[in-house]
């Protein structure tokens, strides 16, 4: 039993080393993408296409006014995802109070067994890895080697945790992802079906292929990220992250859900200029803290209750 353990232990090292590894590899295939789309729907679609005059020139000005715009606001979004630091414990970090005291938390449990206890009682959650106290929701994350705010999940796509600090660039990320690679594959959706007609196509092999490829690519894409937006949706409607809904799916009542809108805010803030954009107002950082990682309101009646059954 203890030697499967040490096999567990070196197989979970070596999946962290891998991924930390990947790095720059899925950020450069990000790009090669996008290169290949802008490839098949600028340079050998619709810009020759604004040549052609008529309705053909109408259709080639809007596809590419779109593509860009959407085109930036993905690599804006995917950039402040990748080079924003998710949130880390402050050093020395003490809390106020408890926010999660008396509870069987099974991530506590089962991670890293005992917790310490405040003057009165009640359970402080620690980190043995980093050896340090936890804010309430957050988690170690083991292909980052620390503690991350409010962490959802590590993305090997962005190279990065997705935490409290860029969860929203993430979700943009998502959306605007969504929306560019649902339009390439509307816009490309006739050259693909005209590789099965029985008629001549225009252009040389390797302009066909790639642009074959861009459609599958990003129907693919766009099929993939509407099940995590839609996922993430969710989430962020419950106030929960990926790994609150899965550790604590047993949970009858969930302290953190404020309602629908108070839960949008606590990621989007509530300055609607900045809703679709990688950023936030100063006045939002400053007058909701949940947006700073360490802490969430939550609903009176429920504080100090056992939440878990």
């Amino acid at each position: 039993m203890h030697r499967s353990g040490v096999v567990m232990a070196w197989n979970v090292f070596k999946l962290c080393t891998a991924l930390r590894a990947l790095g720059s590899i899925m950020i450069l295939l990000v790009l090669a993408i996008v290169g290949v789309t802008y490839y098949s729907v600028v340079l050998t679609t619709y810009g020759p296409a604004v040549f052609h005059g008529g309705l053909e020139t109408l259709l080639a000005f809007f596809v590419l006014i779109l593509f860009h715009g959407l085109l930036v606001m993905l690599l804006w979004s995917y950039f402040s995802t990748v080079l924003t630091d998710p949130g880390g414990v402050p050093l020395n970090w003490r809390p106020v109070y408890d926010e999660e005291t008396g509870v069987a938390d099974p991530l506590t449990a089962t991670e890293f067994g005992a917790t310490p206890s405040d003057e009165e009682g009640r359970s402080i959650r620690f980190c043995r890895k980093c050896n340090q106290l936890k804010p309430p929701r957050c988690h170690h994350c083991s292909v980052c080697g620390r503690c991350v705010l409010k962490m959802d999940h590590h993305c090997v796509w962005v190279v990065n945790c997705v935490g409290a600090l860029n969860y929203k660039y993430f979700l943009l990320f998502l959306f605007y992802t969504f929306l560019e690679t649902t339009l390439v594959s509307l816009s490309l959706l006739q050259h693909f079906i005209a590789f099965f007609g029985d008629g001549e196509i225009s252009g040389s092999p390797g302009t066909l292929a790639t642009t074959f490829l861009s459609f599958v690519l990003n129907l693919a894409f766009a099929l993939s990220v509407m099940g995590f937006l839609i996922m993430h949706i969710s989430l962020v409607a419950g106030n929960r992250t990926t790994i609150e809904a899965y550790e604590k799916r047993t949970a009858p009542k969930w302290r953190y859900d404020l309602g629908r809108r108070r839960n949008f805010e606590q990621v989007f803030g509530t300055d609607k200029r900045y809703w679709f954009v990688p950023a936030y107002s100063e006045e939002d950082i400053r007058r909701i803290p949940a947006l700073q990682g360490l802490e969430y309101p939550s609903k009176p009646d429920l504080d100090g209750q056992e939440l878990y059954q």
